[in-house]
Protein backbone atom coordinates (compact mmCIF):
# COMPACT_ATOMS: atom_id res chain seq x y z
CA UNK A 1 0.00 0.00 0.00
CA UNK A 2 1.51 3.31 -0.89
CA UNK A 3 1.67 6.33 1.01
CA UNK A 4 -1.76 8.45 1.47
CA UNK A 5 -3.59 5.23 0.19
CA UNK A 6 -6.58 3.49 2.59
CA UNK A 7 -8.46 0.28 2.38
CA UNK A 8 -11.81 -0.21 3.14
CA UNK A 9 -11.20 -1.38 6.59
CA UNK A 10 -9.85 2.06 7.70
CA UNK A 11 -12.30 3.61 6.18
CA UNK A 12 -15.10 1.93 7.89
CA UNK A 13 -12.79 2.80 11.17
CA UNK A 14 -12.97 6.12 10.64
CA UNK A 15 -16.88 6.48 9.86
CA UNK A 16 -17.66 4.47 13.32
CA UNK A 17 -15.03 6.80 14.85
CA UNK A 18 -16.38 10.28 13.38
CA UNK A 19 -20.27 8.94 13.55
CA UNK A 20 -20.14 8.69 17.50
CA UNK A 21 -21.35 11.62 19.45
CA UNK A 22 -19.95 12.43 23.07
CA UNK A 23 -22.37 13.99 24.82
CA UNK A 24 -20.37 13.04 28.13
CA UNK A 25 -19.57 17.29 28.71
CA UNK A 26 -21.35 19.95 30.31
CA UNK A 27 -24.19 22.05 28.55
CA UNK A 28 -24.88 24.70 30.77
CA UNK A 29 -23.91 28.21 29.73
CA UNK A 30 -21.99 30.53 30.82
CA UNK A 31 -23.65 33.72 32.74
CA UNK A 32 -21.52 36.90 31.55
CA UNK A 33 -21.94 40.06 33.79
CA UNK A 34 -21.15 43.72 32.25
CA UNK A 35 -21.83 45.93 29.50
CA UNK A 36 -20.77 46.96 25.80
CA UNK A 37 -20.43 50.90 24.78
CA UNK A 38 -20.19 51.87 21.57
CA UNK A 39 -19.93 55.51 20.44
CA UNK A 40 -19.37 57.26 17.73
CA UNK A 41 -19.46 60.65 17.00
CA UNK A 42 -19.74 60.38 12.81
CA UNK A 43 -23.13 60.51 11.03
CA UNK A 44 -24.43 58.21 8.93
CA UNK A 45 -23.26 60.20 5.76
CA UNK A 46 -19.99 60.95 6.97
CA UNK A 47 -19.76 57.28 7.42
CA UNK A 48 -20.95 56.72 3.54
CA UNK A 49 -18.78 59.33 2.46
CA UNK A 50 -15.41 57.64 4.01
CA UNK A 51 -17.06 54.48 2.31
CA UNK A 52 -17.26 55.65 -0.94
CA UNK A 53 -13.64 56.96 -0.49
CA UNK A 54 -12.29 53.75 0.69
CA UNK A 55 -13.68 52.11 -2.06
CA UNK A 56 -12.50 54.09 -4.67
CA UNK A 57 -8.77 53.26 -3.27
Amino acid sequence: MSMGAYDDDEHERRERKNGAVDTDFSDDRTVYRGSVEYVSGDSTEALLDQFKQLQGE
